[in-house]
């Protein structure tokens, strides 16, 4: 097995940690620490030191990880990243939207978060999940379902499937079907004068 010729002095990792902070300090533009290959090259070290000297920034509160294996800079002015459906259900109460006003479009979203299709459809699907809006519809918006933190008006069952299917207010209707997810019976439910 081969040796290693010089072996890291004690406290290495500090010493590289120290270095990438005050590098940090003095170029505010800087958004990602190098990669643990780039801290490898530079001070000739191990991946395990590298790796060591990036733990001991997040342990300081000065980076964090992000997905891909990337390390971003955690400066005081920037808030601490947040999952983007968490983002999302933010905007209904931002933009001060009640149940049944259409949701933002996704081509609207997409711009306003930086984020690509896929990543929004995701977190959008999440909010149906959690059912703040409905069901993307090829051709026609989401609905807001309820307001995030407040206990959702009573709706009858025509109202809830107006919203659902985005039919005018004036659609006389009788009845609809709910799926359980957990069982995926249906349950027809019909309104109380049929």
């Amino acid at each position: 097995m081969p040796q290693q010729n010089n072996p890291s002095p004690r406290g290495t990792y500090q010493k590289i940690a120290d270095q990438i902070r005050l590098h940090i300090e003095a170029n505010p533009q800087i958004t990602e620490l190098p990669t643990a290959t780039d801290i490898m090259t530079e001070h000739n070290v191990s991946r395990g030191l590298a790796l060591r000297a990036m733990r001991a920034l997040r342990d300081e509160g000065i980076a964090e990880p992000v997905s891909g294996g990337r390390w971003q800079v955690i400066r005081d002015h920037a808030p601490p990243s947040r999952p983007l459906h968490e983002q999302l259900a933010e905007v209904i109460t931002r933009d001060n939207l009640q149940a049944g006003d259409p949701f933002p479009s996704s081509t609207e979203l997409m711009a306003r978060f930086d984020a690509s299709r896929p990543t929004l459809t995701k977190a959008l699907d999440r909010l149906h999940a959690h059912g703040l809006v409905s069901a993307a519809r090829q051709g026609k918006p989401r609905i807001v379902l309820a307001v995030p933190g407040e206990t959702p008006a009573a709706l009858t069952v025509g109202d809830l499937r107006r919203a659902l299917e985005g039919l005018p207010d004036d659609t006389p209707l009788r009845t609809a079907v709910v799926v359980d997810r957990e069982s995926g019976n249906a349950v027809t439910l019909r309104a109380a004068n049929s």
